[in-house]
């Protein structure tokens, strides 16, 4: 984008210098082709512009017999915007002069005018090609409410074209209520991704800001994207996997163990490839996700569907087993091995998964002096029951699991890498729900008929805003937080469609953000001890006249009420 060059850059050369006990008729003569600055010694006193030098009467009076209008002095690198803002009130033409206190051009009044308008046509070419370049509908609207940019895509999406609305208040295009610029305007606050119907069968997720200046609400801009092809696919999605379960319930239990994950995207179906190549082999497999994501799904998927099906499918905890008991519990122990075991020994879950898989989930958790053991099990295949002499030969294929980075615990000697590359014969990483969100609205829909059988009450109807938030929810717990976030909306469900206050406090998406958070340490409510700026006391002051009414208190300081608001925010008094 184009920038005002300093001053020194647009000054004119071709003047001419006069001292003011020179005559007019001088000065004229030299005007006709030449700028004059007239001196009184060394310091400008005046100036005569070519273009005013025809106005001025010709004769024998002296220069400084005139009453001359000071000019206006500058150094050659001053900022011109900057300098042209001090003095906007005052706007005469500009002598450049250099350190020495010497004359080196003249900037006339039209000269500035002249660049001023320029940068504006410039950075309004900029502003509109920007506008026309998003995707978003783009709506400007001034502090009076009427429409003063509205892009190609508000077009589009509105159908309404530029012609049409531009200049025209946008009250009268939609429901005021439903407009969240004009809320702007009144409350000057901002709001981010905020799902919004602006009209019957639009929605949008928004976000708009109020446009300050000098510290005053004079326009608002708000950006909308449209997402009302997203919401009608994912009401017709949960149609579609409501009547595809019901049909499934009444054909009976399908007999391919992956079909219980659910998932469209291409991440999780390259998973559920993989993990159905692995399931047919004896492969010891680890698999890899945050917490939450279902890897003891695949785990069973996985068994269900190998040659080992028919056999045991045994599942441990590395996590939830204090490190005293973990060998016993894995291992088994001999009878009398220890004060309390019981006089006939006990299996471990190795034994018990003999012929099958056994699930080590959380294996990240297992204690460094059990993972010697557990890596010579799955050399040998024979191991030492707790207190016992005789080696116990089991034939048990291993799946394990885990919600840590193993590479780094090899590099800080918490797992031992000789282990690590034992179980990480077919590694199989679990996308995600985040990178998945496709799948959010059917696992939903299954969760809740889940949930209303588990309960017995209707399947709730969900409200297009609260399929918009649980979409763009990042869903740090995975499918273990969707699972929760479905019970509550069962119970909590009513006759209506449920909205985003049904959900819980972290998912609910905060309708606007403050301009500027107020100080910690600033209360709400001011006291008359504390020591306030003159503007804050006004305020104050008003609004106790008004009994809070912040309208007739915005009326009676002469401001907007977004300007207040604004105010108000910054002060830390709302």
């Amino acid at each position: 984008m184009k920038n005002i060059q300093p001053l020194g850059s647009l000054a004119e050369r071709n003047f001419r210098l006069v001292q003011n006990r020179a005559n007019i008729q001088e000065a004229l003569t030299l005007a006709q082709e030449n700028h004059v600055v007239i001196l009184q010694g060394e310091r400008p006193v005046g100036t005569i512009i070519m273009e005013e030098a025809r106005q001025l009467p010709p004769g024998a009076v002296r220069l400084n017999e005139i009453s001359w209008a000071p000019p206006l002095l500058a150094a050659s690198e001053t900022d011109t915007l900057a300098f042209c803002k001090e003095h906007a009130a005052d706007l005469r033409p500009v002598v450049v002069m250099d350190d020495a206190g010497r004359v080196t051009g003249l900037v006339t009044l039209n000269k500035l005018l002249a660049i001023l308008l320029e940068t504006w046509e410039v950075w309004n070419a900029f502003f509109n090609t920007l506008l026309d370049t998003v995707n978003e509908a783009v709506t400007v609207v001034t502090e009076n409410g009427s429409v003063s940019h509205w892009n190609l895509a508000a077009q589009e999406m509105y159908g309404i074209p530029g012609q049409a609305i531009i200049g025209k208040p946008i009250a009268g295009f939609f429901v005021r209520e439903d407009l969240a610029t004009l809320k702007m305007l009144d409350e000057g606050r901002p709001i981010r991704q905020s799902y919004h119907r602006p009209r019957p069968g639009t929605h949008v997720l928004i976000n708009a800001s109020p446009v300050l200046c000098q510290g005053k609400v004079v326009g608002a801009i708000s950006s909308e994207q449209d997402i009302t092809q997203v919401v009608r696919l994912n009401e017709e999605l949960s149609h579609a996997s409501s009547q595809l379960r019901d049909l499934k319930q009444k054909i009976g239990p399908a007999d391919d163990p992956f079909n219980r994950i659910i998932g469209r995207g291409s991440t999780i179906h390259r998973t559920i490839a993989l993990a159905r190549k692995v399931a047919a082999s004896e492969a010891t497999v680890l698999i890899t996700g945050e917490s939450g994501v279902g890897k003891e799904l695949f785990a069973q998927a996985i068994h269900a569907s190998g040659p080992r099906a028919d056999k045991p499918f045994i599942a441990i905890n590395c996590g939830a087993i204090p490190n005293a008991l973990f060998e016993s519990e894995l291992f088994g122990y001999q009878g009398g091995a220890f004060t309390g075991a019981e006089r006939r020994g006990k299996q471990g879950t190795l034994e018990l998964a003999h012929g099958g898989t056994l699930f080590l989930d959380e294996v990240g958790e297992l204690p460094v002096e059990l993972q010697v053991k557990l890596l010579r099990v799955l050399q040998d295949k024979c191991f030492y029951r707790v207190g016992g002499t005789e080696p116990v030969t089991v034939n048990t294929r291993i799946i394990a699991a885990t919600n840590r980075d193993l590479d780094k615990m090899i590099r800080r000697g918490e797992f031992r890498e000789d282990l690590y590359y034992r179980l990480n014969v077919i590694a199989l990483e679990v996308p995600p729900l985040r990178e998945r969100t496709e799948d959010v609205p059917e696992l939903m829909q299954i969760l809740l008929q889940e949930f209303a059988l588990k309960y017995n009450k209707p399947l709730p109807a969900l409200d297009p805003e609260l399929i918009v938030t649980l979409l763009g929810y990042p869903w740090p717990g995975n499918v273990r937080e969707l699972r929760n976030v479905a019970e509550r909306l069962v119970i909590l469900a009513e006759e209506a469609p449920l909205d985003s206050q049904f959900l819980p406090p972290a998912l609910q998406r905060p309708k606007s953000l403050a301009l500027v958070p107020p100080p910690v340490s600033q209360p709400n409510v001011p006291t008359a001890n504390q020591n306030l700026p003159v503007e804050v006391t006004q305020i104050l002051q008003v609004l106790e006249q008004t009994k809070g009414n912040k309208a007739a208190a915005a009326k009676q300081l002469g401001l907007s009420r977004g300007t207040l608001y604004y105010r108000l925010n910054r002060y830390g008094l709302i």
